[in-house]
């Protein structure tokens, strides 16, 4: 037996490693940190990814120099500011010239601002949303959380779209059958509280084939979704509760707030990637270490290679 720990995304990383074919072409959208550079370069190195660095050249190669990274034979393209470098990863995509798109040192807005333009930008039939892939050892599995990064409040029309790209890329890491969680703070269907509505929808919605791939339930209260002491204490039957794949939060914050409070309080290490555009969109936090951009591109890999096999 190996006494080498194993280390978050273990899983995630070989299995993108193990993908046949070209490694996703990345457009890099001003990386100008050192994280977010040396991030795109280890997935390169992996051969998960080919990298196109887009950005100031300078600041590229200072963030390359600080962090002592060689970026010789990386395609970099010149822009003057992380706003054309934004619109630009775009136009590659466009082109054909890259088939995915992830963040650098910018703002989320600023990027989504190029990504979601209608007559230029990356848009589909689908809502575009994020979906936060979480390791932690307070939990016996992956846990996938959506949206908590794209859609505020989102609608019910939103929430149908948020939990299939949710599904779609718990089934693209291998779940062959994604528990789903929809989150509220009961398990009852309350009309004081809208969110409940919705998760009784959109579990009605499964049943009717609108949401496919996933077994959903709800609504359930997080203690619930997750912990099989609260699902015998409170009594309740569920193929889903005490053992999700997959939390649908009601809104942006909620989501948000509980990614991070994973990340930051149970030490969990996060992944995150958008789907729904034409291309992944590999979409982390400025303050992400170099490991978990990794784990996104990863992430990213093997969604794009789920959809080429279903479509």
């Amino acid at each position: 037996m190996s006494d080498t720990p194993s280390l978050p995304f273990d899983d995630i990383r070989s299995r993108a490693t193990a993908l046949s074919g070209e490694p996703l072409r990345v457009a890099v959208v001003h990386p100008v940190s050192t994280s977010s550079l040396k991030g795109a370069l280890d997935a390169a190195r992996l051969g998960i990814i080919i990298p196109i660095l887009i950005g100031p050249e300078d600041k590229i190669r200072a963030a390359a120099k600080a962090g002592e990274l060689d970026i010789d034979g990386t395609e970099l393209v010149p822009t003057a500011h992380s706003h054309a470098a934004a619109s630009k990863a775009v136009e590659w995509v466009r082109n054909g010239r890259a088939n995915a798109v992830m963040k650098g040192a910018l703002h989320t807005n600023e990027l989504m601002e190029a990504i979601v333009k209608r007559d230029k930008g990356l848009r589909t039939d689908r809502r575009m949303s994020h979906v936060f892939l979480l390791e932690t050892s307070g939990y016996h599995k992956p846990i996938l959380i959506s949206d908590g990064a794209i859609n505020i409040a989102p609608d019910l029309p939103a929430k149908r779209w948020i939990t299939q790209n949710a599904i779609d890329a718990a089934r693209a890491i291998g779940i062959e059958q994604p528990k789903v969680a929809i989150l509220s703070a009961t398990e009852e269907v309350d009309p004081v509280i809208p969110s409940t509505l919705d998760a009784a929808a959109l579990c009605k919605m499964a049943e009717r084939g609108q949401i496919k791939g996933g077994l959903l339930d709800g609504p359930l209260a997080f203690d619930l979704a997750v912990s099989p002491d609260a699902v015998t204490a409170k009594g309740l039957t569920s193929p889903v509760a005490g053992d999700a794949d997959v939390l649908i939060v009601p809104t942006l914050e909620a989501g948000n707030m509980l990614a991070k409070q994973l990340d930051y309080l149970a030490g969990a290490s996060a992944a995150g990637i958008v789907l729904g555009a034409s291309v992944p969109i590999i979409l982390t936090s400025r303050a992400d270490t170099a490991e978990e951009r990794l784990a996104s591109c990863a992430f990213a890999a093997l969604v794009s290679n789920w959809y080429q096999s279903v479509s």
